[in-house]
């Protein structure tokens, strides 16, 4: 897959991934439309070039919980855009952790179907 093609997958998969967040959990709520947009392409920009650095980084974690720390990283990055986002509310670790599921399960539907 081109490098453009797989980085705009990326970015409308965290844009949609956050309008799905806010739309079904009631402890996230997005401002608007703008913020909505720039956090969701700023989740894909961190998806895209950060994620893959810091899967290899934690490697041996990730080989000794079988995968889980995957997740942990997942959440984190989630977590650091809602910290970097005034207008992007996720009211705790529960619903930090259903956007995260959100996200990561439309990832995996958008690039299954994107090859």
């Amino acid at each position: 897959m081109s490098f453009f093609k797989n980085l705009l997958l990326k970015i409308s998969a965290g844009i949609l991934g956050l309008y799905l967040a806010d739309y079904f959990l009631a402890d996230v709520s997005v401002l608007n439309a703008q913020s909505l947009l720039f956090a969701g392409t700023a989740l894909g920009f961190v998806n895209f070039f950060i994620r893959p650095i810091l899967q290899i980084a934690a490697l041996p974690l990730r080989i000794l919980t079988l995968g889980i720390f995957s997740f942990i990283i997942n959440i984190s990055i989630v977590w650091l855009i809602k910290a970097s986002f005034s207008e992007i509310a996720i009211e705790g670790i529960v619903a930090l952790f259903y956007t995260t599921i959100i996200i990561w399960i439309l990832e995996f539907i958008i690039h299954s179907f994107s090859k």
